[in-house]
């Protein structure tokens, strides 16, 4: 609340998993990559094997341009987006982990100038001497990630944090461990990756195949590792997360088992271009599994990111960077006294403080399909009970006054036809459109808050007497608002609601 608005067409979580993705693989990648090019040297110098060697000074060239150019440049992307998008939350992050920062940014000096000179050193440095710096690049990188994973884990975990304030609470969290062994492992299977690709381009033959092949067992062990420790991380995090995602989270465990089919690809894709035909690996293959890798990653990081909604750090920031302990506050002066800078719209500045975070209203999670062809009084009552409705989101904290001003910005940019006009429906057919623009946001047929069993088999008098008491039936349930024509279709829809054979709380043909 005390910074500026930073208002853009593309939707928060779309252009911070554009960059933070990106710079995820590649960073990961600078980890492995770095064991895997140390302890490759070190066995090719004990056979005096010069065609690896010659491969190898080649990959470390590519490596440090990855590396130290593209991931460092993302890294620094990560950095202005996040201040940008949420200054609240990046300032709790910097304030609380302050020195963890500092400590990091001081192996990320190491890494840098070890990688430097692991590259320029690898034709003059002694063979003793430049595995020594290989190790120093390793150590640092992956001290590095020791560092940055407990801040990132902390965001959906933070702990006893939430009552101590304390660095090493924070710190080693709940999912800290875990995490750590299973990036470690991920770590590893991307320098699989990456340098299968590069190996697929080495002309002879036979030391191509040898060397996909010895690098796709890179890919496997990463993989091995990344199985027990995903399962440790899942079961590390607190039962009424997962117990909530499960219920009303679509988006994250939709991630999460789509991270599961990517990662069995990855697996069988390694496993036969890898061990079972290696010559056979070519620039395309590697790309495909490049692509698939990158996707599986970018899968699980959606996952992670949002499985902790609506927060951005669990139980004490909400995604909209307002603190739990001031919600109280809130509620009772309103949230404009607390904007600092302001617009000479007051709509719009509440709109961009409580909702734009994850909304736009055309764009990436839009809000005009959703408010189409309804009314302000409606629009308000969605916004006080947003905590109410699926999708996890964080509560309306501001005045009735404040909801409502939030409601005619939106109304202002929707379209306010009929819903028969904007749909082209009449009959049954635009009383499922009522119910899916009126009712399903909080009630949805097999899924969200089912409410099947007391819908279906009453007769019209028995729906009309629902409608008119709807703002009775529950916390948060709004009057019903649409007008009599919207209102006949509901129940002409409703009455076409059938119980399934397995009993009265399914409807047949949903």
């Amino acid at each position: 609340m005390d910074y500026p608005f930073w208002d853009q067409p593309i939707g928060y979580g779309l252009l911070m998993a554009m960059i933070s993705i990106l710079h995820v693989f590649i960073s990961h990648f600078a980890i492995g990559g770095g064991l895997y090019l140390v302890v490759a040297e070190t066995s090719a110098r004990k056979r005096d094997d010069q065609p690896m060697l010659d491969y190898l000074h080649g990959l470390s060239r590519f490596f440090v341009l990855v590396t130290l150019v593209l991931g460092a440049l993302t890294g620094v992307g990560i950095w202005f987006v996040i201040g940008l998008l949420s200054p609240a939350g990046t300032d709790l992050l910097i304030h609380n982990f302050v020195w963890g920062w500092a400590t990091e940014w001081t192996f990320f000096v190491v890494e840098i100038a070890a990688a430097i000179i692991y590259y320029y050193g690898f034709r003059t440095m002694t063979a003793s001497n430049h595995i020594k710096v290989g190790w120093i690049y390793f150590v640092a990188a992956w001290l590095s990630l020791v560092v940055i994973n407990g801040i990132l884990a902390f965001m959906l975990t933070p702990g006893a944090w939430l009552e101590s304030g304390s660095f090493w609470a924070g710190f080693f969290n709940p999912t800290y461990f875990s995490s750590l062994f299973f990036r470690t492992g991920v770590c590893i299977l991307l320098a699989g990756l990456f340098t299968m690709a590069v190996a697929s381009k080495q002309k002879d033959d036979a030391f191509r195949g040898w060397l996909v092949r010895y690098n796709a067992w890179w890919a496997i062990i990463g993989l091995i590792i990344m199985v027990p420790t995903f399962y440790w991380y899942w079961k590390a995090i607190p039962a009424e997360i997962i117990t909530t995602a499960l219920a009303s989270m679509v988006t994250p465990i939709s991630a999460m088992y789509k991270s599961f089919w990517y990662a069995g690809t990855l697996a069988v894709l390694v496993v036969l271009f890898g061990l079972i035909l290696p010559r056979k690996q070519h620039v395309v293959i590697s790309a495909i599994m490049m692509i698939v890798g990158l996707m599986y990653f970018g899968e699980f990081e959606w996952f992670r990111e949002s499985i902790r909604k609506p927060y951005i750090v669990s139980g004490y920031m909400y995604g909209n960077g307002i603190e739990l302990a001031k919600a109280e506050t809130y509620q009772n002066d309103g949230l404009l006294p607390h904007i600092a800078y302001t617009t000479d719209n007051p709509g719009a500045d509440l709109f961009n403080r409580a909702c734009r975070t994850c909304h736009t209203i055309d764009g990436y999670k839009p809000l005009a399909p959703v408010f189409d062809g309804t009314d302000e009084a409606f629009i308000a009552s969605m916004v006080r009970g947003t905590d109410l409705m699926k999708g996890n989101m964080p509560p309306f904290v501001g005045t009735e006054q404040e909801s409502e001003l939030i409601a005619a910005h939106i109304y202002s940019k929707v379209d306010n036809r009929h819903l028969s006009e904007i749909y082209n429906l009449n009959g049954a057919a635009l009383g499922e459109k009522v119910y899916q623009v009126r009712c399903g946001s909080c009630h949805e047929f097999g899924g969200f808050n089912d409410k099947a069993a007391s819908l279906v088999g009453l007769d019209a008098d028995g729906y009309s007497d629902m409608l008119d008491m709807a703002e009775f039936l529950g916390e948060g349930m709004p009057a019903f608002a649409g007008d009599d024509r919207e209102r006949e279709a509901l129940i002409a829809y409703l009455l076409t609601l059938k119980p399934a054979e397995g009993g009265a709380d399914e409807s047949a043909g949903l």
